[in-house]
């Protein structure tokens, strides 16, 4: 066997950055989100700076890169999927930021990992979808480990909970929405994601200016000079730090396999629950820690499931491709080749099959 090329270390080395760049972004962008909301508790406000965020920072990435624009898809596409698309991102974000602001980081990414069990519901429910066993019991290490992780917080809280089960369940759905808009339009997913930003900010706007303007406008933390500095710096990191976690997330999903993303998607989990509970100095009890952890591990095993499932699927039309191909070729007559012997004369030669050589070969094997 080969080496490894400098190729192959050079791209492990590009992946591997992108993972810790993820991972950094994504800590820092959950303990940002619980600074602010500490202080600020206002998850439109935050929501809407995230929205934001998205519309200016992706417009140029998107020049950039050259990626068109979603110029094909009928008005009767928008208002089917896309928009409601857009709501379900702005709404899943502020349930997503309540959840954090009633409940630790590490309890809201915690339930967070049910994004499985809400998958698996919303296609069986709506789309018709069906699965196997396996997968419905890589669920029960989830369901069980976030049961145990709920029954054992400290800082337990019911709107907390509801909210991080909606936001889970709305960002379940919105995967299952963007594959299809995907697939059935070719768009890029970071010109769908700035589609879905931009719709998003402007159809909620008048809603925070109903729900969140007045309130904002005047509170103590901006009105006073060295406090709003503060909160208002926090707000754009964390805006950016959004913005980025996307792009990493799309960028590793496009050079990765299905299977190593979800592994990374995993690791990044642990990584933000670690993160936050050292940063926030959140008290984790032992059984609290396992739920932790049980729910963790479910969710890769639902991924390797899912993965092995699909390979399955493809394997047989991989196969069945090759075997087409090999009977048309054995059907073929064999070609004849000519050649001049001493005296001027032809002979015609007869040129072995590869159904000849098989079963050279296999009176070959059968020998050894």
């Amino acid at each position: 066997m080969g080496g490894v090329t400098s190729g192959e270390i050079r791209e492990f080395g590009r992946v591997a950055c992108i993972c810790l760049l993820w991972y950094f972004v994504s800590s820092c962008n959950g303990v940002f989100g619980k600074w602010i909301l500490t202080e600020f508790q206002h998850p439109f406000t935050i929501t809407l700076v995230q929205l934001l965020s998205i519309t200016i920072f992706i417009r140029p990435v998107c020049s950039f890169l050259r990626i068109r624009p979603m110029s094909n898809v009928s008005w009767r596409y928008y208002t089917r999927l896309v928009i409601p698309l857009a709501i379900a991102k702005f709404l899943s974000s502020v349930l997503a930021h309540v959840s954090i602001w009633k409940v630790p980081v590490s309890y809201a990414h915690t339930v967070k990992a049910t994004m499985p069990f809400f998958t698996v519901l919303i296609s069986r429910m709506f789309c018709g979808e069906r699965f196997s066993c396996k997968t419905y019991m890589a669920l029960l290490p989830v369901v069980l480990g976030v049961s145990v992780a709920t029954l054992t917080e400290v800082s337990f809280d019911v709107i907390g909970l509801t909210s991080a089960l909606l936001a889970t369940a709305g960002f379940s759905a919105m995967t299952i929405v963007t594959k299809k808009i995907r697939d059935e339009t070719g768009v890029h997913t970071i010109r769908l994601l700035l589609v879905t930003g931009q719709l998003s900010l402007f159809m909620f706007l008048p809603v925070w200016f109903f729900v969140d303007f007045q309130e904002v406008i005047r509170h103590p933390l901006l009105t006073a000079e060295n406090s709003s500095f503060s909160i208002l710096l926090l707000l754009v990191l964390d805006g950016m730090f959004h913005t980025l976690q996307n792009l990493l997330a799309f960028t590793l999903m496009n050079i990765v396999s299905p299977l190593t993303y979800s592994v990374a998607n995993v690791s990044k989990r642990i990584v933000i629950i670690t993160f936050s509970i050292f940063m926030l100095k959140n008290h984790v009890t032992t059984t609290n820690f396992l739920g932790i952890l049980m729910s963790i591990v479910g969710v890769g095993l639902y991924n390797k499931v899912k993965y092995d499932e699909k390979r399955a699927k493809e394997l047989p039309t991989s196969m069945k491709h090759l075997n087409n191909n090999s009977s048309s070729s054995y059907d073929r007559p064999p070609p004849k080749v000519n050649l001049w012997n001493n005296n001027g004369f032809t002979s015609r030669v007869k040129l072995a099959m590869p159904a000849d050589y098989s079963r050279l070969n296999g009176s070959y094997n059968h020998q050894l």
